[in-house]
């Protein structure tokens, strides 16, 4: 086995040491750093980035990233949207929850766009909360243009909105522009600040938005995908390349009980794979993290809706290792051992800050802890290295602060499990439950029949 001599020699900062090391440990992905711990799937990598270069020349993406839990999808999607700010891209990101879906009647959906503009970022801000900067950027680069052709900025921002008050929700988008230069150029914040919390979402009522800013309708459940349509195209006007939205855990429309809801879910998907796949939502890359259940289950996953079955299935010829990365599902390939070898390599010089003089363990010990690691849980060390990476960092932070002691020792003393689905799995539609006191019966609720109204 090759010597890890393939670290990246990549500055690293003390704070991307310590959020690397931080975030990996509590088991979650890191928000920055990811050169430093990238490894492996380099044609899952070349394939995302053909996806934004496409969405930076006013086309459009979508893509099903489906991997096992702990197999890397959210630090796939997070290295996507990494990937994107370096290609001027713009890009929001939210996770699934029961409060935050793509379709519903009771705010959920707008809680979800409202979570996505929270996250806004550029490659300047990347930590969210870029909004105000691109409608700021927008408006700089208007009063340039007016500047240059001695014309007023309002004139040339009413010119460059046009177009998008032809779609779906423009003309009082386009209109909250306006008032955002209105408060901009007569310095009123309150003004400014409304017309923020209307792009963002944040208005809940037709009458707060008409007394602050004279539009008559406000972001809904109904309208959040044609909002983020409209957002694409405007964030292209204010500079950048387009939009790249990131929808992790749509694992949690699987787990929806009512089928009703699950399908209206479901039918959204269907509308923007339709979209996107159709050029029909240019400048806009949509982009999915699933596990294979959400993919492929008949009776409750995107498989159980036919219109979406058909178009994401995989290639028939795609068999016997051979490969295709143009479709919309882009399951993550395993790491092989050489990849995790050269991950914990990676690890180890990110805990060190760099320096190799600081390093933990010897080069010995990356095999030994492979090896270790291999016996306790077998292959899935590295088809789901989670567990593997968060152990191996614990074993630096012990060694650390105990200074003399023996990494051999230690290693012996390690326990794993197989990196299995933390939240339990939705019973199927009409079955029983097991044998457990029923605590409570709420009728009325939306159901597919009578028993699923009982709860434990």
């Amino acid at each position: 086995m090759t010597q890890p001599a393939s670290v990246t020699p990549l500055r690293l900062r003390p704070r991307d040491r310590d959020a690397i090391v931080s975030s990996l440990r509590a088991g979650v992905v890191p928000r920055r750093g990811f050169a430093h711990i990238q490894v492996g799937r380099a044609d899952e990598v070349t394939a995302i980035g053909r996806d934004l270069d496409r969405v930076a020349d006013d086309g459009s993406m979508v893509r099903f990233v489906i991997g096992d839990y702990g197999a890397g999808k959210t630090f796939f999607l997070n290295l996507a949207a990494s990937m994107a700010a370096e290609k001027k891209l713009v890009t929001a990101a939210a996770d699934l929850t029961p409060d935050r879906r793509l379709h519903a009647t009771g705010g959920q959906a707008r809680g979800l766009y409202a979570e996505l503009m929270r996250n806004l970022s550029t490659r300047s801000t990347p930590d969210g909360g870029a909004l105000p900067g691109v409608v700021d950027r927008f408006v700089t680069t208007a009063q340039s243009d007016a500047r240059s052709h001695g014309v007023s900025v309002g004139s040339v921002i009413a010119g460059r909105l046009q177009d998008l008050s032809q779609m779906v929700g423009g003309y009082d988008f386009a209109q909250v522009i306006g008032q955002y230069w209105a408060g901009y150029d007569g310095g009123n914040d309150q003004l400014m600040a409304d017309a923020i919390r209307w792009l963002r979402g944040e208005f809940t009522t037709k009458t707060d938005a008409r007394n602050a800013l004279g539009v008559r309708t406000i972001i809904d459940d109904s309208t959040v995908y044609d909002t983020l349509k409209l957002m694409a195209r405007f964030v292209r006007l204010a500079g950048f390349a387009g939009l790249i939205v990131c929808f992790d855990e749509m694992v949690n429309l699987y787990k929806l009980a009512n089928t009703v809801a699950r399908n209206g879910n479901y039918e959204q998907v269907l509308r923007i794979v339709n979209d996107c796949l159709q050029g029909q939502a240019a400048g806009l890359g949509v982009l999915f993290g699933g596990t294979p259940e959400l993919l492929m289950d008949t009776r409750r996953g995107l498989y159980s809706y036919d219109a979406l079955r058909s178009r994401l299935a995989e290639n028939s010829f795609a068999l016997g290792g051979l490969a295709d990365f143009t479709g919309p599902v882009l399951r993550l390939a395993n790491l092989a051992p050489e990849d995790m070898y050269v991950l914990l390599g990676k690890l180890r010089h990110v805990y060190s800050g760099g320096d190799a003089e600081r390093y933990l363990v010897p080069d010995e010990a990356l095999p030994a802890f492979m090896e270790h690691c291999a016996h306790r849980i077998g292959d899935a060390y590295f088809r789901t290295p989670r567990t593997t990476v968060k152990e191996f960092l614990n074993l630096l932070a012990v060694l650390d602060q105990n200074p003399g002691t023996d990494w051999r020792a230690l290693i012996g003393q390690i326990e794993l499990v197989d990196e299995t689905n933390p939240d339990p799995e939705p019973l199927p539609e009409g079955a029983a439950p097991a044998l457990a006191p029923v605590t409570a019966l709420r009728p009325g609720r939306d159901s597919d029949d009578e028993l699923s109204t009982f709860r434990l």
